[in-house]
């Protein structure tokens, strides 16, 4: 089910003994948004989807996510500047964050592995490819695709 909250969507599960993994959102491209919170969702995760990057810090306190994906370039807010304020709380420092950028550039992808991110991805991405960064960092056993 997926709850519409103003500037963000979650979606939601029954939380018992197997609570999903939790994913913060952060991209402002409706399109996109919807296509990665989508796919989250099916994959079984629990999403909170923002279009905004200014309600980062609340949204981070209330749904205490297991790891975040963000994209740079936000109309509200530098993903840069979000880097830096995961950085400068020291209960959010070991969230991983997964960029998805369409910054392309070498100088960018460092400087966002040097603020903290621990993958960075290069729209446009590949669904599965999202799946498997996110495996990877939680180190989740491989479950197979979705899709087959």
């Amino acid at each position: 089910m997926i709850v519409n909250t103003g500037a963000y969507a979650m979606t939601t599960q029954e939380l018992g003994s197997d609570s999903p993994v939790r994913v913060l959102l952060i991209e402002d491209n409706e399109a996109n948004r919807r296509l990665m919170n989508d796919y989250l969702s099916y994959c079984g995760y629990s999403v909170l989807a923002l279009a905004e990057g200014c309600l980062f810090e609340s949204a981070i306190a209330e749904f205490n996510p297991h790891v975040i994906v963000l994209d740079l370039k936000l109309p509200d807010i530098d993903g840069y500047y979000l880097l830096e304020r995961l950085q400068q709380h020291r209960e959010w420092q070991q969230i991983p964050v997964i960029i998805v950028s369409a910054y392309a550039f070498q100088k960018d992808q460092q400087r966002a592995l040097d603020l903290g991110a621990r993958q960075y991805l290069v729209k446009p991405i590949r669904l599965t490819d999202l799946i498997a960064v996110i495996r990877e960092e939680l180190a989740e056993p491989e479950l197979g695709n979705p899709d087959e």
